[in-house]
């Protein structure tokens, strides 16, 4: 049954299927001081929290009655509830560009590679690196 958009806490919409999102949705779950609900896209009531499906596939979202924020962003929110030191490092990944050019694009490369990482299931594994094609020139 899928889970409300409408929720007192945040809600940090995450990729259920991926082992290394839930793996880390569990480490951030087990530093959080502040309350927040973690839920898999793949049981969230998308439309009530006004996102798509393609669009939770993408990245992780951070949904409040303040913000939406998405990939870096929603890490850095979940990071500001956590205990010390966590708080500051969720503070870093909100400065303002250029820096949030060089945190963004570290997400996609993580979101890209995850694949590759720890806790990975074949729901998040992505083609051979490098691709096949690439190999053969």
């Amino acid at each position: 049954m899928p889970e409300t958009g409408h929720s007192q806490h945040p809600q940090l919409i995450f990729d259920g299927d991926c082992g290394f999102c839930t793996r880390c949705v569990l480490w951030l779950e087990h530093r959080r001081v502040a309350p927040l609900v973690s839920i898999p896209w793949q049981n969230a009531d998308l439309e009530a929290l006004g996102l798509t499906e393609e669009q939770t596939r993408e990245a992780v979202w951070w949904v409040s009655e303040e913000e939406r924020a998405r990939g870096h962003r929603a890490v850095a929110r979940s990071l500001q509830g956590c205990r010390r030191p966590w708080p500051l490092l969720g503070a870093l990944l909100l400065l303002p560009p250029p820096f949030a050019w060089f945190y963004a694009a570290g997400y996609r490369l993580v979101t890209h590679l995850r694949g590759y990482l720890p806790g990975t299931t074949p729901a998040c594994r992505r083609p051979s690196w490098p691709p096949e094609q690439a190999r053969k020139n």
